[in-house]
């Protein structure tokens, strides 16, 4: 066959369907990669998002599972009768890389026999931790200067009540206290100051005033020389 010959004439039909098929393997290539990275994508997010839900959600699932949490402060030995020690324990709702900051002091009073008190360490005015005084048995603020007395109500200072207590109880000869929920405004055992009735009218009151500062004019008065 000659070079120089002329070629026939090609197939439309055949040239048709050629590229009919080539549009459509490069269709169906392009829907594939892009499912393919959908997928990919969606197995990153999710696996990313795992520890992020857990973060969020987990201080709140585990506050639920931890609110009727008792736990132990020590046998009834390890508190003398008639004294104050402070007590350390772990906060249940802490995760193991928290350190010391989930260890949560608190002030254990035996009182006598089976009966104790367990105050929280927090000043009901702002927080600060107070500090128990044998000496003079008050517990004293050391950042505002409020005072409570050995059984947690209020002495003095700027706290309008007593100290929080925690609900205790004694199991088998050990302290235990609900370390689950804490001590707050609502619980049953927090110390507050009782109120005090002037039954005295305001006419009488002044009186009285008016009274005690004449009779200290008089006495200075006559204590001066002549």
């Amino acid at each position: 066959m000659n070079t120089n010959d002329a070629l026939p004439p090609a197939d439309p039909a055949t040239a048709t369907n050629s590229l009919a098929t080539a549009k459509s393997a490069g269709h169906s290539r392009r829907v594939f990669l892009f499912k393919l990275s959908l997928f990919l994508n969606g197995a990153v997010g999710a696996i990313l998002a795992v520890p992020i839900v857990g973060y969020l959600l987990g201080p709140a699932l585990k506050k639920s599972s931890s609110e009727d949490s008792w736990i132990k402060l020590g046998s009834l030995g390890d508190f003398p009768e008639g004294e104050t020690r402070l007590v350390n324990f772990r906060n249940p709702v802490t995760t193991p890389w928290d350190g010391q900051t989930g260890d949560i002091p608190c002030w254990v009073r035996h009182i006598s026999g089976n009966k104790f008190q367990v105050f929280a360490i927090n000043c009901a005015h702002l927080g600060c931790p107070v500090r128990w005084f044998a000496q003079s048995r008050l517990y004293l603020c050391p950042c505002h200067g409020g005072a409570y007395y050995e059984d947690g109500s209020r002495a003095s200072g700027p706290p309008e009540r007593g100290l929080f207590e925690y609900d205790h109880k004694i199991v088998a000869g050990n302290l235990m206290i609900s370390a689950g929920k804490m001590p707050t405004l609502a619980a049953r055992d927090c110390k507050r100051p009782e109120l005090t009735h002037i039954q005295q009218s305001s006419t009488t009151a002044t009186a009285s005033i008016t009274d005690a500062t004449h009779e200290d004019a008089r006495s200075r008065n006559s204590s001066w020389p002549a």
